[in-house]
């Protein structure tokens, strides 16, 4: 089994969510939170502010720790990467945009950042992440941990 430990914003502001395009080197693109892999030595916290800025361009800081989400993708969802089961660990933070302009993220692949009106995520191809950050932002649980969410259709690994 592979292993990957990530930090992921969620930034809310005036009923809308910034989402990133994530666009894979082969298969579909799809929508997904700013974020990504915690690098060797690097705190979580540091590593969503890293992670926004690299991806779109703005500044960041951490309002609150939201939750934490563990999921393991079996080796036959992977089928585009290919390769083992896989379980990623997600620390998401609620965040806020001080400064910056959103951009495509430079030599990566993210080909832009938007913010969506929360209603019309439902509409979009995107990662189960971005569900599971909208509900610890909604929701606030006092564990940190939201129920599993359930992944098809549109909703992808």
């Amino acid at each position: 089994m592979s292993f990957r430990l990530a930090a992921y914003a969620v930034c809310i502001e005036g009923g809308r969510v910034l989402l990133a395009r994530h666009v894979p080197p082969k298969g579909e693109s799809n929508w997904t939170l700013p974020g990504g892999r915690v690098e060797h030595a690097e705190d979580p916290f540091d590593a969503v502010i890293r992670e926004v800025a690299e991806e779109t361009g703005c500044e960041a800081v951490v309002e609150r720790l939201l939750g934490v989400d563990s999921r393991v993708i079996p080796a036959a969802e992977r089928a585009i990467s290919g390769g083992p089961e896989h379980q990623n660990v997600g620390v998401f933070y609620q965040v806020r945009i001080t400064g910056g302009q959103l951009r495509p993220e430079l030599d990566g692949e993210i080909a832009e950042s938007v913010r969506t009106p929360i209603p019309d995520v439902a509409r979009l191809r995107r990662s189960s992440l971005v569900d599971i950050g909208l509900a610890l932002a909604l929701t606030l649980p006092a564990t940190g941990h939201v129920a599993a969410v359930p992944v098809g259709g549109l909703i992808q690994h």
